[in-house]
């Protein structure tokens, strides 16, 4: 119930006037057909239905309606538990449309601020009562960080209902992950998600997401994720500042750009030292093939801490650009 409020909340079905926004109808029908096509389905609740109205003669006959899109997603993420479905699987399928709308959100709000706040303002704004063009945002900037400083405290909301519901979980940038501490949540994950929000920072958010995928699936070396959204972060850095020289072959030779004196030491020695370090206890131990050896993993804390580290390691990075 929760959840579907703060989606009606970043959706709003009805204007002010109380007639249907096209653009958030047309919206509510994504969400839905995205929801549908996770789970295989094609509707998630109920669009059509029938029931029996009198006539002016006084006999009765079947009358067909149907619910709004918004209506049948909020039957679906409604709809109460029995006992008959697997509860884990109820769940997440749930949580999922949330993670669906949020992130719809998200790109809604990208389209505006790559077309110049025009086009997503005119058809957000448009409705049936509305005139069929409006004029462009004064302020574009502005319109855009104004919709982002909305959706961050809707993001804000959802995840403190998260946590006030003892659910180890929170969104960031596209995806609900799992929460193992709320310190580090707090302190680490949440201050890492908002700094690699920017287009610049994709590839390092998409490694870092694999890298707490794989934790919590328990897939494979989630380790070597959080390495690579590091070794990202570095190279990016590297190749802003105009350090890059094309003759690197690893991470240790970026690191030893971040370094240079020459550069005018972005990072100290000791600070390269650990980075390095890092590479090579977390990176090459289990990103290599053992031939004969033992397979080399790391247990849950070691893989906790990888990660966690990679995190401030990018954090600390990222502001000093």
């Amino acid at each position: 119930h929760q959840s579907i409020g703060i989606l009606k909340d970043i959706f709003p079905y009805y204007d002010s006037k109380g007639h249907e926004n096209e653009y958030q109808k047309a919206t509510w029908k994504q969400l839905h057909d995205l929801m549908c096509r996770e789970l295989g389905v094609k509707e998630l609740s109920r669009v059509w239905f029938s029931y029996q109205a009198a006539g002016f003669n006084g006999q009765m006959y079947n009358q067909t309606g149907s619910n709004t899109w918004a209506q049948v997603c909020e039957t679906f993420m409604t709809e109460p538990f029995t006992g008959q479905q697997n509860p884990d699987r109820f769940i997440k399928e749930r949580l999922s449309l949330a993670e669906i709308g949020l992130r719809k959100r998200a790109l809604q709000i990208a389209i505006e601020g790559a077309t110049g706040g025009n086009a997503l303002a005119a058809l957000m704004a448009r409705s049936s009562a509305a005139p069929p063009t409006l004029p462009a945002p004064a302020n574009a900037t502005a319109r855009v960080d104004a919709l982002n400083i909305g959706f961050n405290g809707h993001i804000a909301e959802f995840n403190e209902r998260l946590r006030r519901a003892g659910a180890p979980l929170a969104y960031h940038n596209g995806f609900i992950q799992v929460t193992n501490d709320q310190q580090i949540e707090e302190q680490i994950a949440k201050p890492f998600w908002a700094l690699v929000a920017d287009k610049i920072w994709e590839n390092v958010s998409i490694d870092m997401a694999e890298a707490l995928d794989h934790r919590d699936s328990g897939g494979k070396d989630p380790a070597i994720y959080a390495a690579k959204a590091l070794e990202s972060a570095i190279k990016i850095i590297s190749d802003a500042k105009g350090w890059t020289t094309g003759a690197e072959k690893g991470a240790a030779n970026y690191i030893d750009n971040l370094v240079s004196q020459k550069n005018g030491r972005f990072i100290d020695v000791w600070e390269a030292n650990l980075l390095k370090e890092y590479f090579g206890k977390v990176r090459n131990t289990v990103g290599h093939g053992p031939g004969s050896e033992p397979m080399p993993t790391l247990n849950a804390e070691q893989t906790n801490w990888a990660i966690e580290s990679a995190m401030s390691w990018v954090r600390s990075l990222v502001k000093r650009m």
